[in-house]
């Protein structure tokens, strides 16, 4: 009787917690109200414990102590300036003498990292603020090592400002037109896949400029064809549709053909720099050095399996090898973003071992010391403090689903300076005394300390207790993690959201996110795990209406080390889609899962797994949805796509096998879900992968989302296509 009254009453009480939890719209979803309080734009002044960041109401750039976290003074308000008078701005940069800062307006988009903007040049102590040209929007404007010189590109060419002649204006190079020839910014592809978007610099002293270029003219274009739509309205497309064209060049096409140059400011003369490079290299980034006779130029041959470092010198062009990472298959994009340049070291990431530890060089070349040995991945270089030979750095070290934050001392001692599982991040300050560390895990939201650098607590910044507090209301439930062993033997690790009222005696429908793209993780121990972030906002909707979501990482992703993340080389797709219905054939033995109402769903490489999946051969997945996937690598660009597969021409087999080739083994209900205007996934993948299904007599949906891009967001989009989404599922798996 006891235990009959016990559960009644332990029912009793999940009822009305249910029942007093709100449901959560995908209102709510879309417009961010799940969205985490942050600490953002912590810009670091270099050799201090201070750092600048845009206030919280957006008018003003303040500076703030680390040890502190207080207002130290404010540099730039939007209300008091003298000369100019602008409304509001969007972003700024600081002179390195930190007298002056360039304050950007009006900024207009053009791909996803690069952007014009007019920009005003700010004296600090005098408010002074004026205009940086007369000539139209700049892009990547880049400060001189004095500060009394600023050159930025306008139309694919650049110029020079001179602030000590009264902001007097000069052409540096005259070539640049669009589709032909760019200077001193990355081309689509460069900025796409190298992550970056400024290919200029002043050598140290400031008489030198220096570039990259890129022709273009032989790359093939690709025409986006636009229409009048809303959000923004477009009226000049009111009654035709007009066109936005631009250079793409596709697995196996032609590429730019990249070359760099300098530019003597006092004798205005241009030479190009000597740097080898195959014909059909890249030049990923071109950097200074504290040396002004000495610029660094990276190249790689277009396999990407090696990455070279070129000193350069500026005036005589000439050029020799300072080192060359070369590994197997390819060399990680993060070797890029990561290698720091210090005044006297080069830290390089590498994954030559197996996995991606820091190797420490300096500034001839020389290796002086590997950081960190050990069987695990290094994630995020921070720096090194040159006067004690401290360095810092992310890694998953006690998981691949976590990241601490790690300093390595000279004497090869490391020490670890979180305690919490989760995954940690780190700001550091310009001196190395302090830092800023975001931490969250899969059911806490992000929460913000100061720490000294050995670690310890000053301070707690944000804590977003209110934003726990509002999941709590909402009926927020927690992620479990799970592991499992495929028939193949690979153990893969997910996480997984059952509905807040879950009966495990109840048998309940799946669905599956995943993304699955090399060396991306979606498991990981963090808030931001989940198909749409917010901590996982969406998926604990989907749970609200009765559905169990789980995500798994296959073979490919990362954390793992090179051999778990480079097996998929030369067959993407495969091994990715063996893993998912893997994944589901293991669900299908949980008995609270029904296991003929299995779906998955996915995102870019997200959308071309689960079209990959769905037709892998075994029946297991009842429905899809594809949002804006690959349909066939042979359409997407040169450099991700040749990084992973070689080219065509040398791999077509690797291509061959595609969601296109496999329209016919089609099993499920399918959604596909694609922007009119996606410039890094060409809806002619959608439209050429409908066409194979039509001829294979294969139902399916297709909703276009007109004048969006790779993001399908604007106006009332975004909420559309999640319930297009949610409704799929609703519709076909329950």
């Amino acid at each position: 009787m006891n235990k009959l009254i016990l559960f009644c009453l332990s029912l009793l009480m999940s009822t009305s917690v249910s029942l007093a939890s709100e449901p959560i719209t995908l209102k709510q979803v879309t417009s961010g109200e799940f969205a985490a309080e942050g600490v953002s734009g912590i810009n670091p002044i270099k050799g201090t414990d201070q750092y600048a960041r845009v206030s919280t109401d957006g008018k003003r750039v303040e500076q703030y102590s680390f040890k502190t976290g207080k207002l130290t003074s404010v540099l730039f308000d939007v209300n008091h300036t003298q000369g100019e008078q602008i409304k509001d701005f969007d972003g700024y940069s600081m002179s390195p003498d930190g007298t002056r800062m360039l304050i950007s307006t009006k900024r207009e988009k053009v791909y996803r990292r690069s952007y014009k903007a007019v920009f005003y040049i700010y004296t600090i102590k005098s408010r002074k603020l004026e205009k940086l040209s007369d000539g139209g929007p700049q892009q990547c404007p880049v400060w001189s090592p004095d500060g009394l010189q600023v050159a930025f590109v306008r139309d694919n060419n650049i110029f020079l400002v001179k602030l000590l002649y009264d902001n007097a204006e000069s052409q540096v190079t005259k070539d640049g037109k669009f589709n032909e020839v760019i200077n001193g910014i990355p081309d689509w592809v460069n900025e796409e896949e190298f992550e970056f978007n400024q290919a200029l610099t002043f050598n140290a002293d400031g008489t030198m400029l220096c570039w990259l270029k890129y022709d273009e003219k032989n790359v093939g274009q690709y025409s986006l064809q636009m229409y009048k739509g809303s959000n923004p309205e477009q009226k000049d497309y009111s009654v035709y549709p007009g066109a936005y064209s631009y250079k793409y060049p596709k697995a196996g096409q032609d590429n730019s053909k990249m070359s760099a140059w300098s530019y003597d400011i006092k004798s205005h003369r241009t030479q190009k720099l000597q740097v080898p490079l195959d014909a059909d290299g890249y030049m990923p980034r071109i950097v200074p050095t504290p040396n002004a006779d000495k610029i660094l130029v990276y190249t790689m041959p277009r396999h990407q399996d090696a990455l070279n470092l070129y000193a350069v010198n500026p005036r005589s062009t000439v050029a020799h090898l300072l080192l060359k990472e070369s590994v197997a298959k390819y060399v990680k994009e993060e070797t890029m973003v990561n290698l720091k340049v210090g005044d006297n070291y080069i830290l390089v990431p590498s994954d030559r071992d197996g996995y991606n530890h820091i190797y420490v060089y300096n500034h001839n070349g020389q290796m002086l010391r590997k950081v960190a040995p050990g069987n695990y991945d290094i994630t995020d270089v921070y720096g090194m403090d040159e006067t004690t030979g401290d360095i810092y750095y992310q890694a998953a070290a006690l998981n691949p689903h976590d990241r601490q934050i790690y300093v390595a001392h000279k004497n090869g001692k490391t020490e670890r300076l979180t305690r919490q599982e989760g995954w940690n991040s780190a700001v550091f300050s310009g001196d190395y005394k302090y830092f800023i560390n975001t931490w969250s895990d899969y059911n806490t939201p992000y929460v913000y300390t100061t720490r000294s650098n050995n670690g310890n607590v000053i301070a707690t910044n944000v804590d977003n207790k209110k934003l726990r507090e509002k999941t709590e209301k909402y009926g927020w439930v927690k992620k479990e993690p799970f592991s499992f062993t495929t028939s193949e033997g690979v153990k893969l690790d997910g996480w997984m959201v059952k509905p807040a009222n879950f009966d495990a005696s109840r048998k309940y429908p799946v669905i599956m996110f995943q993304y699955s793209g090399p060396g991306n993780q979606q498991v990981v121990n963090s808030w931001s795990a989940g198909s749409m972030g917010q901590g996982g906002a969406y998926d604990m909707y989907l749970a609200q209406q009765g559905f169990i979501v789980v995500c798994v990482d296959g073979r490919g992703t990362g954390g793992r080390g090179a051999e778990f993340e480079k097996c998929t080389y030369q067959k993407l797709g495969d091994l990715e889609s063996k893993d998912q219905v893997e994944t589901a054939l293991y669900l299908g033995t949980l008995p609270y899962v029904d296991k003929a109402n299995i779906g998955i769903w996915g995102w870019s490489y997200g959308g071309f797994c689960t079209l990959m999946s769905m037709s892998e051969g075994r029946p297991v997945f009842k429905a899809g949805v594809a949002v804006a996937p690959p349909t066939s690598f042979r359409y997407y660009d040169t450099i991700y796509t040749e990084r992973y597969m070689r080219t065509p021409q040398e791999n077509p087999t690797g291509y061959d096998d595609c969601p296109i080739s496999r329209a016919s083994k089609l099993n499920g209900a399918l959604l596909i879900c694609h922007g009119s205007a996606d410039d890094n996934v060409h809806p002619q993948n959608t439209f050429e992968y409908a066409e194979a299904l039509v001829q294979a007599d294969k139902d399916f949906k297709e909703n276009i989302y007109t004048n969006r891009n790779h993001s399908i967001y604007g106006g009332n989009t975004r909420n559309h296509l999640l319930r297009q989404i949610t409704q799929w599922f609703e519709e076909h798996l329950k």
